[in-house]
């Protein structure tokens, strides 16, 4: 028998539903008071703590109530997360722009590293077998860059003018090192700190100038006069020919004793070159009433006859519109398949479009102008290539096109100082490889994703650098600071690409 629906029951069950909806409200605001609760922080910046108390939620507003200004390559840590948790560590480090060289290339470097031999150590975190990495100090008596202590844990071994010294104080900065051991620097004298081993090495290069006078040879010249008086075959010298000579000044600059360029300041003509004359006889076969060259040009037109519909029968294929340089497809952005090579025609990208498509075919014909000094042109090439050679544009950036070894060796001291090493950097590089192969110009032909870190869009990447989309350290930078922002480590982020195929 079904149970009676009376007066008494529905009052019960209100009664119920009303305790149930204030238990819900009261759960809520006892969660929502947890988090905006006054907490108590410790803000730490560039090594200073001082604690603080904030409603903040987020360490972002908490700095923002500090007054703290952040600029882009600063790193922010925060011990709870994306929240701001009662107790949590807030740390801020400021980076300052240094120079270090990888493979020969000198590359502006964001660190927040402490003295010289830290940030060479961030390099050898995750590289330890990797290219030498010095760091170039422009100007030892720079605030930023000269005030940076050589090594906080022991001596410096100086290297200068030849000679070699230890400095038992690495605890200073390059300046007061040298000054220490009387070593006075010219203004384009070059310093840099770089490892041996476990040895930090302070090295003083001396940069000089002169003048080198060489003197070079002219070759003569030969020209043909044909002579009816001679027989058919004969020849005979009419002039000697007599090489020339010229003196060149050149401007070299040496770097401890050692050329390591020159520019040509004048040329002069001391021995001016004779012709060499050379009288043959005629060819009688030159009177025939055939004209050989009209066979010889027939054959010139055999493709255009095949097909004499084709307006383009007979020309150069070199002459398509740079057709070759339309597939810009590049790296999937999801795809272990790396993306071919890029040649070095790098200014090729009609529109300002990524040049990781196929460019063999912009490489034929009149293209090899284009590569003259393997300067960038930087311009539409979309008519054709021919006649750039007079191009001298010169790449601006702080890691231009990078190898694949320049970008990961420039990956791995920047991850490092954000303390990802180890298994961190193993996801990175897993990560990376996935997403572009590390070609600076991969591009998605689907969604536009763009870059080593596949911005989308590629623009986004313009907070860290006006050079996205040729310059590997702006690419790497803002990747770098975009896992941290959103998934706080590699780890997580390899691990959210491994669960949808993205991250």
């Amino acid at each position: 028998m079904a149970r009676r629906w009376t007066p008494q029951r529905f009052v019960t069950l209100r009664r119920i539903r009303v305790t149930a909806c204030v238990a819900a409200v009261s759960m809520v605001t006892v969660g929502s008071f947890a988090f905006t609760a006054r907490k108590t922080v410790a803000l730490t910046i560039n090594g200073e703590t001082t604690q603080v108390t904030t409603y903040a939620m987020t360490s972002a507003r908490l700095l923002e109530e500090q007054g703290v200004d952040v600029k882009t390559h600063d790193i922010v840590t925060t011990s709870s997360g994306n929240t701001l948790a009662n107790h949590a560590v807030v740390s801020v480090q400021s980076a300052y722009q240094t120079t270090i060289t990888i493979d020969g290339v000198s590359v502006p470097f964001w660190t927040v590293a402490t003295s010289a031999d830290q940030l060479l150590g961030f390099f050898q975190e995750n590289q330890p077998n990797d290219a030498a990495i010095t760091v170039d100090i422009d100007n030892v008596y720079n605030q930023l860059t000269g005030g940076l202590v050589i090594n906080q844990s022991g001596p410096v071994t100086v290297i200068a003018d030849g000679k070699s010294s230890v400095a038992p104080n690495g605890k200073l900065p390059a300046a007061s090192i040298l000054d220490s051991k009387g070593i006075v620097l010219n203004k384009e004298d070059r310093v840099s700190v770089e490892k041996d081993g476990d040895e930090t090495v302070l090295r003083v290069r001396r940069v000089t100038h002169g003048e080198e006078t060489r003197t070079s040879m002219i070759p003569f010249s030969t020209q043909t006069v044909i002579d009816p008086n001679l027989a058919e075959g004969q020849t005979e010298i009419r002039q000697q020919g007599v090489n020339g000579e010229k003196t060149q000044v050149y401007d070299v600059t040496y770097v401890d004793g050692e050329a390591e360029s020159e520019t040509l300041k004048s040329e002069t003509i001391t021995v001016m070159a004779v012709d060499q004359i050379i009288a043959v006889g005629p060819d009688s076969s030159a009177s025939d009433g055939s004209d050989s060259s009209d066979s010889a040009n027939s054959g010139d037109k055999a493709d255009a006859g095949s097909n004499p519909g084709d307006e383009n029968a007979g020309k150069d294929d070199s002459s398509d519109k740079n057709s070759g340089n339309s597939g810009n497809a590049g790296n999937s952005g999801s795809s272990d398949t790396p993306a071919p090579t890029p040649t070095p025609d790098n200014g090729n990208n009609s529109g300002g479009s990524s040049n990781s498509g196929s460019n063999s075919g912009n490489n034929s014909g009149s293209n090899s102008g284009n590569n003259a000094g393997g300067t960038d042109n930087g311009t539409d090439n979309s008519g054709g290539n021919s006649g750039n050679s007079g191009s001298t544009t010169t790449p601006s950036g702080r890691l231009w096109h990078a190898t694949v070894a320049q970008a990961q060796a420039y990956a791995a001291g920047a991850a490092a100082q954000r303390g990802w090493t180890g298994n961190e950097w193993d996801c990175l590089v897993k990560l990376w490889n996935r997403e572009s192969s590390w070609l600076w110009y991969s591009e998605n032909p689907w969604s536009g994703a763009y870059g080593i870190p596949q911005s989308l869009p590629g623009d986004k990447m313009a907070t860290f650098g006006a050079n996205w989309r040729d310059d590997a350290a702006v690419q790497i930078d803002w990747g770098l600071w975009y896992i941290a922002q959103r998934y706080g480590s590699p780890s997580v982020a390899w691990q959210h690409s491994e669960d949808v195929g993205w991250y």
